[in-house]
């Protein structure tokens, strides 16, 4: 099939390269002129394992291509994709959508066959019904169908979620069932693919597919939010929060995915699609009390975080010297979205710490965005140097391999503070280190006389 992809992002970009390796020629339209010609020339200006390689062997097969001329990229193509940004507006949390109306107008004016147009950014209930009344304001003669198709993509995984996804959704206008079926056999042509490996798709109406978007990525936050809690709780009363979380992940019915504790979600998905959801439910006189609490629980987490590595440093950081390994909200990204480090490091610098900071992928990106004090190193021996304590932000393979003894040997002090879980307590210790990590006090303990 020929599929036009509004929009050359994290999203777009991905879904637009794997469709492209199943077999579609896909064409991206991409607004912004940097971004174009990174991807033209085939550079990927977003970090993704394995999304290089993919998007330049469907670019020289002739089944991927970029521009910026939408009239051009939607034409006699059978499906177009609108994947653009939807961040959080300004002042109220609400999702922007001025770049998804901007996109239906420009289909609108350059459509002239049948297309079925589909939502992919994470939009608010109702938004897809929105986007099909401008169309037909603005082009009446335009015969087109809507629906909507939310990603469930990880970032660091997009490529193994979008070629392995647990299912697809797909909402259509159910009202109309005839017009209904069609759009379903388009998007099963489309992911046909998937079906070899026998992947369920979900048909639904357009306000069910919206909100399993926004419903799936807060329970997920939510069980982040509870087991943080749970780790709290843990140090409390000498519990071991990994235990209680395998405990509770093999029961079936919760799972073992999410409870992992640390210092708070982070990530271009869960602080918005919460807070979108929150507002949702608010306007429609159904207020989520749970999203609500999870949001307070994840902006808590990180001012906490920041008080506990004061704490482990003796009560003050004043021109003391820490080493922060890890500024990306998870491993395997560069995106620094509300990633826990911003608020963390920002309270490190107003409490007079001397900041030396070491991130695989990530500094360019956190440049920017914290304090202009911090020192970005170009390695771990680096960010270790003079240190009077180590903190663990980001549990990037490359730290989880370090041995006690290197980082004994490299910095002045002796405090570890490993807000990640991911070294062993005893080995730490035995080497002489001060070892703290989250919802583990039973085994963070000072060094063995």
């Amino acid at each position: 099939m020929r599929i036009a992809m509004i929009g050359g992002g994290y999203v777009g970009l991905v879904s637009a390269a794997c469709f492209s390796e199943f077999g579609h020629e896909v064409h991206v339209v991409e607004n912004n002129p940097q971004r174009l010609y990174a991807l033209q020339n085939g550079e990927i200006p977003i970090y993704e394992p394995g999304l290089d390689t993919l998007v330049n062997t469907n670019m020289r097969a002739g089944r991927l291509s970029f521009g910026n001329n939408i009239a051009a990229a939607i034409s006699d193509v059978q499906a177009v994709f609108i994947a653009v940004g939807t961040p959080p507006r300004n002042g109220d949390g609400h999702a922007d959508l001025q770049y998804v109306y901007k996109a239906a107008d420009e289909i609108a004016q350059s459509l002239t066959d049948y297309t079925v147009i589909i939502t992919k950014s994470t939009v608010p209930l109702g938004t897809s019904r929105k986007i099909a009344e401008r169309i037909r304001q603005k082009n009446p003669k335009l015969d087109f169908d809507i629906a909507s198709n939310p990603e469930f993509l990880r970032e660091g995984n997009a490529i193994g979620d979008f070629m392995r996804p647990d299912r697809i959704i797909v909402g259509t206008d159910t009202a109309q069932p005839e017009r209904s079926q069609n759009v379903q056999a388009i998007l099963r042509t489309i992911y046909r693919p998937l079906s070899l490996i026998e992947v369920p798709i979900l048909f639904t109406n357009l306000e069910s597919a919206e909100l399993t978007k926004y419903a799936s990525n807060s329970f997920l936050a939510m069980k982040i939010s509870f087991i943080n809690e749970m780790a709290d709780l843990c140090d409390k009363v000498g519990a071991n929060v990994h235990d209680v979380a395998r405990g509770m992940g093999l029961d079936k019915r919760i799972g073992q995915k999410f409870l992992h504790p640390g210092p708070g979600f982070g990530g271009s998905c869960f602080p918005k699609d919460t807070m979108a959801l929150m507002h949702i439910a608010e306007e429609h006189q159904a207020p989520s009390r749970l999203v609500e609490a999870t949001i307070k629980v994840n902006e808590t987490r990180k001012t906490n975080m920041a008080s506990r590595i004061i704490a482990h440093c003796g009560g003050s950081v004043k021109n003391k010297t820490l080493a922060i390994l890890g500024l990306t909200f998870k491993p395997e990204t560069d995106d620094m979205r509300d990633a826990p480090s911003l608020s963390i490091l920002q309270r490190l610098d107003d409490e007079g710490a001397h900041i030396q900071a070491f991130d695989p992928v990530g500094m360019e990106t956190a440049r920017p965005l914290l304090p202009h004090t911090v020192r970005y190193c170009s390695n771990v021996t680096e960010a270790l140097t003079q240190a009077d304590a180590v903190v663990i932000l980001t549990e990037w393979n490359e730290f989880r391999a370090l041995p006690p003894e290197f980082l004994k040997t490299h910095m002045r002090g002796k405090i570890i503070i490993d807000l990640r879980n991911i070294f062993d307590p005893k080995t730490m210790i035995e080497v002489g280190l001060q070892y703290y990590s989250v919802g583990r006090a039973d085994l963070s303990l000072a060094p063995l006389p």
